[in-house]
């Protein structure tokens, strides 16, 4: 791993991709031959918000530096980024299901820009955001493909927040090497509950279909993540860019839904129900529109979130990922979710 500098910096280290980047940064990728041996001397710096755990984080290497801090606050993306000169910035931190709309903007979008302009000013060398597939939205229709040229039309507020948080980079494109990662749902270790909970319902026969589950949805297996955020870093001409990581190809409900129900029985003896909770089309119609209803009055609430989106292509290509980074989604769905379940049955995430 060929970085400019022995220091990097990390937002949201105790997140589920940003603790899953530091563990790639300290041990290496080993399914990735060129990321696999870590560089030995290489410090990370992380910021942790006031109370988050960071056990994990000072266990993983002593080469682990920890800030407490907030992105919302200025003087602390100073203190955070202070005598980083020339080192790289992998910002993963964000904020993905709030209890208020407000939350998106403050979080994704002013405390990205807190956070670049601190990088500005200490002299960071480049850095690597990571954003969605929100800014771009549902595909318009279901054989379409989003590339780095798709136009923005964002879906719901934090598709916005993340569109504003976008533009907000490349207005600073000219003071700070940038690359942005358009990341889509991901899967793997270090999952959150809500990741374990829905293994739970795909057991007990609860898993929910809308319509007749062949929409396409892509997903990155978080170690491919990984892959794609230091390869954005360590690759010159990946500068000023975009570019969607993910598996190779998107997945249809029904795929994901069957792949994790076979694993559960075949290989972590777990008895399931066999069943879906089939939901019609317009079910994600209705809470689209309950979604948009509570959001215009500043409310969010998860599932009728999740809801909508379930009946909608969500897809993209990283034929430019591939091509540019040298990009290698060597992990896919079935090793994936083999990986997820055995993470979960390892880390007293009981499913």
């Amino acid at each position: 791993m060929n970085f400019n500098s022995n220091l990097v910096l990390v937002t949201g280290a105790a997140g589920w991709l940003g603790s899953r980047l530091v563990e790639s940064l300290v041990r290496g990728l080993p399914d990735h031959d060129a990321l696999r041996e870590p560089r030995p001397d290489l410090r990370i710096r992380v910021l942790l918000l006031p109370g988050q755990d960071a056990t994990a984080l000072r266990k993983l290497s002593d080469r682990v530096e920890i800030v407490t801090g907030n992105m919302r606050n200025v003087e602390d993306c100073v203190r955070f980024t202070a005598g980083s000169k020339g080192v790289t910035l992998f910002h993963t931190a964000g904020i993905i299901h709030p209890r208020r709309v407000s939350e998106f903007y403050a979080v994704n979008r002013d405390g990205t820009v807190n956070l670049l302009d601190a990088a500005i000013r200490a002299g960071v060398k480049r850095a690597v955001v990571v954003s969605s597939n929100s800014p771009c939205g549902c595909n318009p229709h279901p054989d379409h493909l989003f590339d780095e040229l798709s136009p923005y039309h964002p879906y719901m507020n934090y598709g916005r927040s993340k569109m504003e948080m976008e533009l907000a980079v490349k207005q600073r494109a000219d003071r700070i090497e940038t690359v942005i990662i358009r990341a889509p749902w991901f899967y793997g270790p270090n999952q959150p509950p809500r990741q374990t909970l829905f293994f739970k319902m795909i057991r007990d026969g609860k898993a929910p279909i809308v319509g007749s589950g062949a929409t396409l949805r892509s997903m990155a297996y978080v170690d491919n993540l990984c892959q794609g955020l230091i390869l954005a870093a360590i690759t010159g001409h990946a500068k000023g860019q975009i570019y969607w990581i993910a598996d190779r190809k998107p997945y249809s409900m029904n795929e994901i839904i069957n792949t994790i129900e076979r694993l559960l029985e075949t290989e972590f003896s777990q008895k399931c129900a066999h069943k879906r909770m089939r939901l019609p089309g317009i079910a994600s119609e209705v809470a689209w529109l309950a979604d948009k209803t509570l959001q215009t009055l500043g409310l969010y609430h998860q599932k009728i979130h999740v809801l909508s989106e379930m009946n909608k292509t969500i897809a993209c290509s990283v034929t430019r990922a591939e091509m540019e980074l040298g990009y290698q989604p060597a992990v896919a769905l079935e090793e994936g979710m083999r990986r997820s379940l055995r993470w979960c049955a390892e880390n007293g995430q009981h499913f």
